[in-house]
């Protein structure tokens, strides 16, 4: 039996065929927008609300759907304000363009972020200085960066090395880096309560363990009693890191890929907006 291919791939049918990719393409950006979020607790929540909705539909709760109708009415309100992060967060990568970012010039300047904690790091992991450095990721970390003392500056291994040494006002607390700035310093972390986590470790471990819990953020911490170099992130506890582990684990967290035909694209496009045309 031959397949008519004719009445198959006709136009319409392709519209619908697109029209479900870009669906999927959505869904699957929302899914990786909430990666690693708080929000995505939040968004289970959602899910059992529309199945408890189901159910009172089935079952003809008329009180309860009656009462889903209202929660679900209201919600579109309610997630505007209960992710505001995420929307922010997803508003602001189509502000910059992320689609069509030269991924070069950005590895280039987080190659320069990476050498300049591990200046700090090798300083003063030798000279067992404690340390809790936070480098925001995909989720925001404003409600931490509010707690501590704003710095603005330009990442380096002197201002690092400078801000925690002891006895000095900025050395008890996190720095916070965002968007290769450090953006404060002196800032308080939540601190985990996991039972997993050994005796011996105090309590910056514990406050890099705890933001862990609740962000994607990638943190650094240096402890004063042994020296000790250990990475968190997404929950995990990555101890006694040397210099050439911590070094590819920052590499292989904070590089983007590449793509030279998304940025030739994106070097067009800034060309036409920016209004300069090919050099004479």
């Amino acid at each position: 039996m031959s397949i008519d291919w004719s009445s198959i791939l006709t136009w319409q049918n392709v519209i619908r065929l697109f029209d479900i990719l870009v669906v999927w393409f959505l869904i699957y950006e929302l899914m990786i927008l909430l990666r690693g979020t708080r929000a995505v607790q939040l968004f289970r929540g959602i899910l059992v609300i529309v199945v408890v909705k189901l159910a009172s539909w089935y079952f003809g709760l008329s009180t309860v759907s009656w009462i889903m109708d209202q929660v679900i009415n209201w919600g579109v309100i309610a997630m505007v304000v209960i992710f505001q992060p995420e929307v922010r967060r997803g508003l602001e990568h189509l502000g910059r363009g992320t689609v069509l970012t030269r991924n070069k010039r950005q590895n280039e300047d987080e190659e320069q972020l990476v050498q300049q904690l591990d200046q700090a790091i090798q300083y003063m992991s030798k000279r067992r200085i404690g340390a809790l450095i936070s480098i925001q990721m995909e989720t925001g970390l404003e409600e931490y960066i509010e707690t501590g003392i704003p710095m603005n500056a330009d990442v380096s291994g002197a201002l690092l090395i400078n801000t925690f040494i002891p006895n000095t006002p900025l050395h008890d607390g996190a720095v916070i880096i965002k968007d290769n700035k450090i953006a404060v310093a002196a800032a308080y972390l939540p601190l985990s309560e996991s039972n997993l986590i050994p005796k011996e470790l105090g309590t910056r471990h514990r406050a890099a363990v705890g933001i862990s819990e609740v962000t994607d953020a990638l943190t650094v911490v240096i402890s004063e009693e042994t020296g000790e170099v250990s990475i968190t992130k997404d929950n995990d506890l990555y101890r006694d890191m040397d210099q050439e582990i911590y070094l590819k684990f920052l590499r292989t967290q904070l590089y983007k890929p590449e793509d030279d035909n998304k940025a030739t694209v994106a070097s067009f496009i800034e060309r036409v907006f920016k209004g300069g045309g090919r050099n004479v």
